[in-house]
């Protein structure tokens, strides 16, 4: 009968993968980071030493006076020289946004009608559709 595979039979393979995670930490400093080590989100958490000390790794045209740049211009710079996207792009998930965006036209039309006919009562009830469908939309944005 073959012996169980315990966790000391494998302590090699994991003292190995520690090293190897280390050194590409490691490496990765030494370069001064690449664009998977930050996001926008953890950038704009820090505050300007620590953006100052993340430029101070890098060497890059656009971080050229890192040291007198203000958070905001510093974030910008930073995001340049590491090849971060700047703009947060967000999406729509479980939804046709495109046929909720035509019933809203299509209820702008009846607002508007409802507005030249004084119908008060439909022009309330058309306008919480439209507030609906857009909420909608909105809540289904990832």
């Amino acid at each position: 009968m073959p012996k169980p595979f315990g966790p000391t039979d494998c302590s090699w393979l994991l003292e190995t993968s520690k090293e190897l995670v280390w050194a590409v930490r490691e490496q990765n400093t030494i370069v001064g980071g690449s664009a998977v080590d930050y996001t926008i989100e953890e950038l704009k958490k820090k505050t300007v030493a620590q953006l100052r000390e993340i430029a101070e790794k890098i060497e890059h045209e656009a971080l050229h006076g890192y040291k007198t740049m203000h958070k905001e211009q510093l974030l910008l710079a930073l995001c340049k020289a590491l090849g971060i996207e700047t703009h947060i792009h967000h999406r729509v998930v479980g939804i046709k946004k495109s046929e909720i965006k035509a019933q809203i036209r299509g209820l702008k039309a009846e607002r508007d009608a409802a507005l030249e006919a004084h119908d008060h009562k439909r022009l309330k009830m058309v306008r919480r559709k439209i507030h609906r469908l857009k909420r909608s939309i909105r809540e289904a944005t990832v």
